[in-house]
Order: C-alpha cells, then sequence, then structure tokens
C-alpha cells in the first residue's frame, strides 16, 4: 500500500440514517477518518452524538447534480443504501442509483467503492433469486463495473440489537413457545455479528488498490433458523421452543406471519424470508487475508445474542432497522404559515394547566410510546395500529430505540420524530397509512402566571375528497383519543417521582396504554 493512504481518509457514506450506516460512521471516526454523509435531509443527523464530527451533504443518490458535489475530493466511498419496498419498480431504481453512483464516484477520482450486498445461495441461477437478492447482486456488478476499484461484501442474517433479522428471530421466538413455521427454518444459515459487519466496512478502506472483486462474510457458525431460535431461547432463558415445519407456508404468506407476530412489517419481512428460501452459507473467506480477524475471532452466534440482549437491556441501541424512513411514507415538513395556502389544514388544539415542574412535564412527554404507551382509549390505538398493519403499513409496534430519549428522526411506534426541542417541544409525523399527511405536537409551556402547561396540536392536511372525509369520519374519537391524552400526560406527570422517568402504573404496565 502507499503511503499516501496510511493517512486518515475522507469516506463518503451513503445511508447514514440507517441500521448499517449510523453504526459506521462512528467506527471511520474511531479510525481516524474523516466522514462526510450524504443524506436527504440532513437535520435528521443533527441528534447522533457523532453530528459535529462529520460534514452533511445534502441530496439523493438518484440525482447526478446532488451526488457529484457530495464525492468532490473523496477517498473512499460506502455505498448503503436500496430501494426496496418503494414499489413494483424498486429493482430498476437501485439500478438508476446504483449507475448514477458509480459514475460520479469515476468521474471525481474515488479510490474505492465499498458496498454491503447479499449472500446469494450456490448454484441458484440468478433469475430465481428472490427480487431483494437479484436486486443487490446486479447492484455489486454495477458497481464493479465502474472503473473504481470496489469491494462488494456479501452477508446472510446479521445479528445485533436493532437489526431486522435480529427483531424478527426475537418476537418469534420470545412470543411463540409453540409455532408452525415455514420449511425455510430448516435452511443452513451462516449469521455474521454486526460488529463484525462494521469491522469488515472499514478495513476494506484500505485494501490495495488492484483488489477489485466480492467476498462473503459470515461468522464462525452455520445453522438452521431452527436452530437459531432454540439457541436464542436458550440464552434469553426462555423454555425450549416446539418448532413444527410444514410446506404450505410460501415466502408471502410467511412474511405476514411474521408482521402479525412481530413489529417487523410484511414489506420487510418479505425480502428475508424470501431469502432464506436457500442456502445461504460463505463459500470462501478470503477478506480475512487483507482484514485479518480481531485477536479473539469473529463473534460466535450466542455471543452476539448475549451482546444484543444486553444492549436493549442497558438501552445503549444505537440504530434500529427502523432508522432508515419508511419506504413512500410522507416526508412533507409541517406547515408552520398561520396563513398557509397549500389547501385545507385540521387542526385539534388542547391545553392543560399541569401541577408539576416542567422538567416533570417533558420526561412524560419524552417517553411517551412504545412500553410507556399513548395515555388514551387504549383500544382505539390499538385498533388503529391493527388496521395499518393490515393495509400494509408499519403498524404500532415499532416500540422505540430507547425508552426514556428521543432524537429527531427515531421511529416511534407509527411516527417518526421530525424535531425535538428538548424541554419544550416533540414534533411527530405519522407514517401509518392515510389519506393525508398528519402530524402531532407536543409542547411544554408556562403560563402569564408562570405554571406549567401542557399544549397538544394535532394536524391533518386531507389529500383530496378521501382526506376530508377521513378526518370527519374520526372527528368523534378526537375527545377521547386527544383530551383524554392530554388529561393523563397532565397527571402522569404530577404523579411521577421527582427525577424519575416516564411512570409504568402498577405491576409495570402502561397505565393509560
Amino acid at each position: 500500500m502507499s503511503e499516501e493512504n496510511e493517512g486518515p481518509l475522507r469516506c463518503l457514506v451513503t445511508g447514514a440514517g440507517g441500521y448499517i450506516g449510523g453504526r459506521l460512521v462512528p467506527e471511520l471516526l474511531e479510525a481516524g477518518h474523516e466522514v462526510r454523509c450524504l443524506v436527504r435531509t440532513p437535520d435528521k443527523l443533527r441528534d447522533h452524538p457523532w453530528a459535529g464530527r462529520i460534514e452533511a451533504a445534502e441530496g439523493d443518490v438518484t440525482q447526478a447534480e446532488q451526488v457529484r458535489p457530495a464525492m468532490r475530493d473523496v477517498d473512499v466511498a460506502y455505498y448503503l443504501v436500496h430501494a426496496l419496498g418503494t414499489g413494483p419498480d424498486f429493482e430498476e431504481t437501485d439500478r438508476h442509483a446504483a449507475r448514477v453512483f458509480a459514475a460520479e464516484a469515476r468521474r471525481a477520482g474515488v479510490r474505492r467503492i465499498i458496498y454491503l450486498g447479499g449472500l446469494t445461495p450456490r448454484g441458484v441461477p440468478e433469475s430465481e433469486l428472490s427480487p431483494h437478492l437479484r436486486s443487490r447482486t446486479e447492484v455489486g456488478r454495477i458497481l464493479l463495473e465502474s472503473g473504481v476499484p470496489t469491494a462488494v461484501l456479501r452477508a446472510a442474517v446479521v445479528i445485533g440489537s436493532g437489526s431486522a433479522s435480529f427483531e424478527m428471530l426475537r418476537y418469534l421466538t420470545e412470543r411463540l413457545p409453540a409455532m408452525v413455521t415455514p420449511s425455510w427454518v430448516r435452511t443452513p444459515i451462516q449469521p455474521i455479528a454486526v460488529r463484525d459487519v462494521l469491522r469488515c466496512l472499514v478495513g476494506c478502506a484500505r485494501l490495495p488498490a488492484d483488489v477489485s472483486r466480492g467476498f462473503d462474510v459470515g461468522g464462525p457458525d452455520v445453522l438452521t433458523y431452527r436452530d437459531m431460535m432454540r439457541r436464542y431461547a436458550e440464552v434469553a432463558g426462555l423454555p425450549r421452543r416446539v418448532i413444527v415445519p410444514v410446506p404450505v407456508l410460501t415466502p408471502r404468506l410467511s412474511s405476514h406471519w411474521v408482521g402479525l407476530v412481530t413489529p417487523v412489517p410484511a414489506q420487510i419481512a418479505r425480502p428475508l424470508a424470501e431469502s432464506l428460501r436457500h442456502e445461504v452459507v460463505c463459500r470462501e473467506d478470503d477478506l480475512s487475508r487483507y482484514v485479518p480477524d480481531p485477536p479473539g475471532g469473529r463473534l460466535g452466534f450466542d455471543r452476539a445474542l448475549r451482546l444484543a440482549l444486553q444492549r436493549i437491556k442497558d438501552a445503549e441501541v444505537a440504530t434500529r432497522w427502523s432508522s432508515a424512513s419508511v419506504p413512500g411514507a410522507p416526508s412533507d415538513p409541517l406547515p408552520t404559515d398561520p396563513d398557509w395556502a397549500g389547501g385545507s389544514l385540521y387542526t385539534d388544539r388542547r391545553a392543560r394547566r399541569v401541577e408539576a415542574s416542567p422538567e416533570a412535564l417533558w420526561r412524560v412527554i419524552e417517553g411517551i410510546g412504545g412500553d410507556n404507551g399513548w395515555y388514551s382509549f387504549p383500544l382505539a390505538w390499538a385498533v388503529r395500529g391493527r388496521l395499518d398493519r393490515f393495509l400494509g403499513g408499519v403498524g404500532l409496534r415499532r416500540g422505540r430505540r430507547d425508552p426514556h430519549r428521543l432524537r429527531v428522526g427515531d421511529s416511534l411506534d407509527f411516527w417518526r420524530v421530525e424535531e425535538v426541542e428538548p424541554g419544550r417541544l416533540l414534533r411527530l409525523r405519522a407514517e401509518m397509512r392515510l389519506p393525508g399527511l398528519a402530524w402531532l405536537e407536543l409542547r411544554v409551556a408556562r403560563d402569564r402566571e408562570g405554571r406549567t402547561v401542557y399544549a397538544q396540536r394535532a394536524v391533518f392536511h386531507p389529500r383530496g375528497l378521501a382526506g376530508h372525509a377521513y378526518w370527519w369520519a374520526i372527528a368523534p374519537f378526537h375527545g377521547p383519543v386527544f383530551g383524554g391524552m392530554t388529561r393523563n400526560i397532565a397527571r402522569a406527570a404530577k404523579d411521577a417521582p421527582p427525577g424519575a422517568g416516564p411512570p409504568l402504573g402498577v405491576g409495570g404496565g402502561a397505565p393509560y396504554r
């Protein structure tokens, strides 16, 4: 390797708001590199602990004129995005974005492209792969043909706190002591710990210039999914699970089954399930020649599970599968002009004086959702969540990344955190299936006498006649839902012990959920 490559590298990271990208950035910084992140909405990165140490470039990977300035003076470009779930044309979107990225990297003189794709089964024609794996394979090929030295890492199931694969495994095992399962639970898989994936991604930045190829990456264990569920139960201290595979559950049916049992929606569960139809085991381990294993070796499956569970227990989950925005979800900002001329804008405003300090009220507001619930009409929230899942949405079970703290970009059940002003404001944007755009604002304020006030505003921008009909159809529920929410949040703040987190009620259950 040349001397010029021994110093810090300037790395461009796409997908920094997602599961892998959000964890890769601090690893690159720790390795001494400079990091620039290409994101559509830079504000979504601002609450990450590393946000002040990176350069954020606004842009979309499908737009050459936006990618071009982000590539300037870059040594290594990480491609960690994909269009899965954006619609039936997602393969074409992936294809176009990869071509744009490859062309702009070559134009800018980037020294290396690094891409994380999927492990493909041995001996299976590309035409028989799932659309998800087929697209991942094609993207890797486009990048390898770019003329820029490229490393394509191919991984199967990634095990780490917050990963979609881990969440699917976790909830299936914890919630179903006995289960009828798809036949793919008997397929051999070679999982890999997320920290080993990150180590390989960082290490590839220093690959020799003449290395341009794909690498299989996996952990030390080859297991079936049934083995993985049983070993999860053992590590988590659960009774042995009874698992009966049957051949009738197709990937489509099994994805809906996963969607019913776990927080992972069917649109994400389906490509995961389809990827497990065939054996996904590494055919080579060549990357270890360039990126040596750590002294203790790669993490085994059981150790990776224990670390993931400990992270969840300690509320130290850095990113989750839901960190990335839901494909197709609205991203329009809340109209702030009081005389907004963009059309109808329905609002529901409520306020209540609170017999508690502003700090106590804020702790309740910031702790809302997930296991703490929504402080009103539990049945209405549950029905709306199930309806959203039925319509193909994310539903109410995504929960929270952290039980006490929120940051811009976090998913929160079927909401996305759009704005946080600590101690003052939490604004949520709906990601449920709606005929319009919706926001929910929760504020801490003071009245003229200096007393604490809780202010709440729900905003809805209808789309067409269906949107107007939707608002008026649910209007009768606003009192029980939004009014109850106002009363109960105020009461929870009053009843909370000083310095405590959100109250969980008697027996640990959410009191108003």
